[in-house]
Order: C-alpha cells, then sequence, then structure tokens
C-alpha cells in the first residue's frame, strides 16, 4: 500500500480517530438497532450493458435477474445482479450521455466490497486469472480489480460481519 500521510500527520490522525470512536462508537450490547433492513441494491453507471453483463453474471458468478427501462431517464436501461441474501447490484446505461471516463471523486465510489465463500472467492479469482483481469491481493482475503468501466471492486473472503479477523458492527 504505502500511500498515506507523514508520521506527524499519522499521529494526529490516529488521535482523532480515537476521539471520534470514544464520542460516537457505542458497545453492541447498548448500541441502538439500526433503522435500516439492508442494502437494497447499490447502482452505478456503465457505458455497455452486454459488456457489464458479461463481466458481472458471466465471469463474477452474479446472476443477472431483472432488466428494465430506467424511469428517470427514457432508453435507458436499468439492470440487477443478484449478490445473496436479498441484495442487488443494479446499473444503468445514459445512452447520448458523454459520462466521461471513471474517477474516483469526494462523494463518489471508491470500491464496492463484495463477501463470497471461501470456495467460491478462489474460483473467481481463477475465472480472474483466466480473462487476464489484473487485482491486488491484499491480506489473503481481498482482491482488488476494476470493473468493466474503471470502477474499483473487492472481492473478500472474509464472512459478512467481518474484516480481517475483526468483527464489523
Amino acid at each position: 500500500m504505502g500511500h498515506g500521510v507523514d508520521q506527524q500527520q499519522r499521529d494526529a490522525l490516529t488521535a482523532r480517530r480515537a476521539e471520534l470512536a470514544a464520542q460516537y462508537l457505542q458497545p453492541r450490547a447498548t448500541r441502538p438497532a439500526s433503522t435500516a433492513r439492508g442494502v437494497h441494491h447499490a447502482a452505478f453507471l456503465c457505458s455497455d450493458v452486454e459488456r457489464t453483463i458479461k463481466f458481472y453474471d458471466g465471469m463474477l458468478g452474479f446472476p443477472l435477474v431483472e432488466m428494465f427501462e430506467n424511469r428517470d431517464y427514457e432508453g435507458s436501461t436499468h439492470f440487477f445482479f443478484d449478490l445473496g441474501i436479498g441484495n442487488c447490484l443494479a446499473y444503468f446505461d445514459l445512452p447520448g450521455l458523454d459520462l466521461g471516463e471513471y474517477a474516483e471523486v469526494l462523494g463518489g465510489h471508491h470500491h464496492l466490497a463484495i463477501s463470497m465463500e471461501p470456495s467460491r472467492w478462489a474460483a473467481a479469482r481463477a475465472r480472474l486469472d483466466e480473462h487476464g483481469v489484473e487485482y491486488a491481493h491484499v491480506d489473503g482475503s481481498s482482491l482488488y480489480f476494476r470493473g468493466p468501466d474503471g470502477e474499483r471492486l473487492e472481492l473478500i473472503s472474509d464472512p459478512l460481519g467481518e474484516m480481517y479477523g475483526h468483527p464489523v458492527g
């Protein structure tokens, strides 16, 4: 990784993170339940519907489960992939708009982490290799790579609610 700030800035950021955690992070036993019931779908833009289907359904094994016209943009396709347990990944194409290249911006998408059982994770890794998709393998459980339009993705073999051996949530 190696990116980041100098040691003095890192120390200040570490101290600030500790302050925020002390102020806002509540132990599970006293934390109120979330008002949400889960992620219905995360929606992203794509430049080519078929290429996106071949990537997510074909290579990654996330079945295409629905397609219809986008209600907000005539002629646009809104389509969904099954990510398991009721979660979906959605894409839109917006024909006729010059969307430019993918860029990480404040308030924008950094990456989407998708949990997979270890055996399915290993099979997905083999398919990435077979298709020549470059990825970074981090901490033995994460594969970081780019989707068909440059979007950053992570396949993680840790279970939901856990990251690198630590509970999340």
